[in-house]
């Protein structure tokens, strides 16, 4: 069934409510509420009867989706235990005597956004809570943190063949091969495509940019002035958090090490694990990176509890206890991805994304519009489902024919959709990397998108501009042109921005 404009209203509502009421879930559930609606003719029970059997269950249920929440549970402990042994106040104390500035604090989040490529999901919620007593100490905003974070999560994993989002994708693009009858390889294009891939790689370097010249745009300026107008201190930090007692426990007894040796056991356990099958130099399988991330972050935590132990800072009972509470934590996480997935699933049976190609399919393009189209429109049904990957699985198979039509290179049609699906995924109020990048940083989720809306805005001119440009020449050169702009972009603001001392 053709349900015409009525398919585009559930992402309008989701996304402008998420925007007016300030609550994700309330959103991502009313949105749905309205799909499922449309599907049930307009009767209120059917229609949740219909969200809760068809959308709810069924996502719970769906492999990839499950491997996720139980990662996300066992992270959220892993991180929870971080935050409240002290061993991140620790670290941040240690390295104060080096990263003393606010340019240094910030490079080295970036850098540990970078190291951390495994894991979309775990860069927010591992880097965020490290980070964020050294922002603070330092007077840097957590819209700034969350800025980072973002930029650093999902613009790292899109550009690494061999973790989940590369697999993923070269399935999508190997699906389309093999529906065509090309012989081209998946890998082969995946790798081609990435000098294409120009907003995860924007995105990417514009944090650098941004931390030498001290220039911040619109409301990320608001966010630092209001951030540096504020007061912080460890000690104090420690202090309100200290439980000291008869027996010597104590939070003041934490070392750095409590943060650097889970962190290192994480990193061991997942190449242990999957050495055997080749990694970091072969693609591993979804499930089995998902799995053996999952037991990093789980020795991780045993480790930081013995740690918690041998250095006297809680009890065994307090120490579990924060676990446990920790991998509760996530409960708010896991509701708002099971309800975005829903409202993703919806929308495809609504064919939301059909009913727009159609109307497109009706003007008439020239071929070398092709990429910049495909990038603009992946950007649209990113932001309004805030699914990257849902973006991707419904983008590729569009793009790939049409770039086979139009005789445009593969890796660039596959590099416009996976910049486009990123664009609008860091656009989107809905986006599960938004939601997690906000809460690393605990930063409310509305601020974190207003703040880093206008950086992405930026990063997604200059790629759509040098997309035109890659109709014309098909060179993967064009990359250079785009931080050259975007350099340009930077220097034009310093210069017309005033100093302040």
């Amino acid at each position: 069934m053709n349900y015409g404009l009525l398919s585009l209203l559930p992402p309008i509502v989701a996304v402008f409510l998420a925007i007016w009421s300030k609550n994700v879930i309330l959103s991502l559930f009313c949105g749905g509420f309205v799909g499922a609606l449309i599907f049930c003719g307009g009767n209120p029970f059917a229609a949740v009867h219909s969200m809760i059997g068809d959308y709810f269950f069924v996502q719970l249920t769906d492999s990839y989706n499950a491997g996720v929440l139980v990662l996300i549970v066992f992270i959220g402990g892993f991180i929870k235990l971080v935050e409240r042994s002290g061993g991140a106040q620790a670290f941040s104390k240690s390295v104060y005597r080096i990263v003393n500035t606010k340019l240094k604090a910030q490079l080295c989040a970036w850098l540990g956004g970078i190291l951390i490529f495994f894991s979309d999901l775990g860069t927010p919620l591992l880097v965020g809570p490290v980070f964020r007593p050294l922002f603070d100490k330092l007077k840097i905003s957590r819209q700034k943190l969350a800025w980072i974070l973002d930029s650093t999560s999902s613009p790292v994993a899109i550009l690494i063949p061999f973790i989940g989002w590369g697999v993923y994708i070269m399935g999508l693009i190997q699906a389309e091969f093999d529906n065509l009858g090309v012989a081209d390889s998946d890998y082969t294009t995946f790798v081609q495509a990435i000098p294409f891939q120009l907003y995860a790689i924007l995105a990417i370097l514009m944090i650098p940019l941004v931390a030498f010249t001290k220039k911040d745009f619109s409301l990320m300026k608001q966010a630092e002035e209001q951030a540096a107008a504020q007061s912080y201190s460890f000690e104090d930090a420690v202090a309100s958090a200290d439980e000291s007692s008869a027996s010597g426990y104590s939070l003041k007894n934490a070392k750095p090490l409590m943060v650097i040796l889970p962190i290192v056991v994480v990193f061991a356990t997942l190449f242990i694990t999957l050495a055997p099958q080749g990694f970091p130099f072969q693609k591993v399988g979804g499930n089995d990176f998902r799995i053996a991330l999952t037991m990093g972050y789980l020795f991780g935590a045993l480790v930081l509890m013995a740690l918690i132990r041998v250095f006297k800072v809680m009890n065994f009972k307090d120490t579990f206890k924060i676990y446990v509470d920790g991998m509760k934590s996530m409960t708010d996480v896991a509701v708002t991805l099971v309800l975005a997935w829903s409202l993703g699933s919806m929308i495809s049976g609504l064919g939301t994304a059909s009913f727009i190609v159609e109307v497109l399919q009706s003007l008439n393009f020239s071929p070398v519009l092709v990429p910049a189209f495909i990038f603009l429109f992946g950007a649209f049904v990113s932001f309004a489902t805030g699914s990257s990957w849902g973006t991707f699985a419904i983008m590729m198979p569009l793009a790939i024919p049409m770039a086979h039509a139009f005789s445009i290179p593969y890796a660039i049609a596959a590099g416009a959709v996976l910049s486009g699906g990123l664009f609008g995924d860091h656009c989107s109020p809905i986006s599960d990397t938004t939601v997690l990048s906000s809460a690393g940083a605990e930063c409310d989720l509305v601020e974190h998108v207003k703040t880093q809306l206008s950086y992405a805005l930026v990063n997604g001119c200059i790629a759509f501009l040098c997309y035109i440009l890659v109709g014309f020449t098909h060179s993967p050169l064009v990359v250079l042109l785009a931080v050259a702009i975007q350099l340009a972009v930077i220097f034009i603001w310093n210069r017309l921005t005033p100093h302040k001392a």
